[in-house]
């Protein structure tokens, strides 16, 4: 079918919105209407080359919800009418690394920025007679997809579309960084570096955990601002601030976890990173730095002498297919504040100054809307 969606043709051009041709579900596929989808910083990722897909033209968009509109053969576990939210990770539940708990990191994973479907190895997506690499085998900035059943959670009816395109990403991320990979306990002090919808979501993983002090660091004002309304003890600008500050307050013991939820991840500002971290703490590195970056300043000696951990996570070191539910049953029970992590709505057609916004730090997530107009 034809349809539309938000392309990249080159690095550090606009998003352009123009016509594109989709595949019918095959094998093991599933058909959805768009609802939703959430702007990510991983997306703008795409733009500047930080993370750099198999070719162009590139569809963006990994955070998404929407209503199952048809299923391909060897479907049972979705029909037409149920909603869903799209995983940015596959989730096979068979290869080792499924296998062994870490649904994260599915093997299916290694196909993720190559644009190849699952089903059967082909480019499903075309626009100007060209094949489209989707943004991790998604391309929610469109207002439909056909996916792997792998890549698709059912949840609950009454959930809103606004927030539960959230947690194919952004939330579920940021809260496993904070209670699982950060194995947050309860008493702990905190630092979240980067209020972000990643860092929000971490935040208010580290509030569920029992932190007692948590100290969101970020240079926005506002941000700042909203990290305090979300549960943030203190709140700094920078680094620098933060460390005198979080000394002052610990007596010198600093943050068992640290959790790095900034924009782009800088090999430069790891070591400042881990100085925020208390004798055998964590710091945890969620944020995305480039693949060309290999260059790291670190204290080697006193990561060893004071027996800290430099730990890495994708999609919160969790589960999606069991995290994403979970996530949205304790939103529906008020444990987790998800309404006012949406900051503004958009339409496709103002992808670009959804970015802008995001850039200038204006949004905690900013949404796409799809409406009959797109469909």
């Amino acid at each position: 079918m034809k349809t539309k969606g938000a392309l990249i043709w080159e690095f550090n051009q606009p998003w352009s919105v123009e016509e594109i041709e989709i595949g019918d579900p095959v094998k093991d596929e599933v058909k959805i209407r768009m609802e939703t989808a959430g702007m990510c910083h991983s997306d703008h990722h795409l733009v500047t080359g930080g993370i750099p897909m198999g070719g162009f033209p590139v569809l963006g968009g990994h955070e998404g919800a929407g209503v199952v509109v048809e299923v391909g053969p060897g479907v049972d576990e979705f029909e037409p009418g149920d909603h869903v939210v799209l995983s940015f990770i596959p989730s096979c539940g068979q290869c080792p690394s499924c296998q062994a708990g870490l649904r994260n990191l599915c093997d299916l994973g290694a196909g993720l920025l190559n644009g190849a479907a699952v089903s059967d190895g082909t480019y499903r997506i075309k626009a100007r007679g060209q094949n489209v690499y989707p943004m991790t085998l998604l391309g929610t900035f469109s207002p439909y997809m056909v996916v792997h059943k792998s890549s698709v959670v059912k949840i609950d009816k009454d959930i809103p579309f606004e927030v539960a395109c959230l947690v194919g990403c952004g939330v579920t991320t940021g809260y496993g960084s904070a209670v699982r990979s950060g194995d947050i306990r309860p008493g702990d002090d905190v630092a979240i570096v980067g209020c972000g919808g990643v860092g929000i979501g971490a935040l208010q993983g580290a509030v569920n955990a029992g932190a007692r002090y948590i100290f969101a660091i970020d240079p926005v004002e506002w941000k700042r601002e909203q990290a305090l309304k979300f549960g943030a003890t203190h709140a700094y600008p920078d680094v620098d601030s933060a460390m005198a500050a979080i000394a002052e307050i610990t007596w010198g013991k600093m943050a068992q976890k640290v959790i790095v939820t900034v924009g782009e991840l800088k090999g430069k500002d790891i070591d400042a990173y881990v100085n925020l971290t208390a004798k055998g703490g964590t710091t945890v590195l969620t944020a995305i730095g480039s693949l060309l970056d290999t260059e790291v300043n670190l204290n080697l000696s006193m990561l060893t002498l004071l027996q800290k951990r430099l730990q890495g996570t994708i999609f919160g070191g969790g589960n999606p297919h069991f995290d994403i539910p979970q996530l949205l049953s304790m939103y529906k029970a008020g444990k987790l504040n998800l309404d006012d992590m949406v900051t503004r709505q958009y339409k496709l057609e103002q992808i670009n100054e959804g970015y802008q916004d995001m850039l200038e730090g204006r949004n905690i997530r900013g949404i796409i809307r799809y409406t009959e107009d797109d469909w």
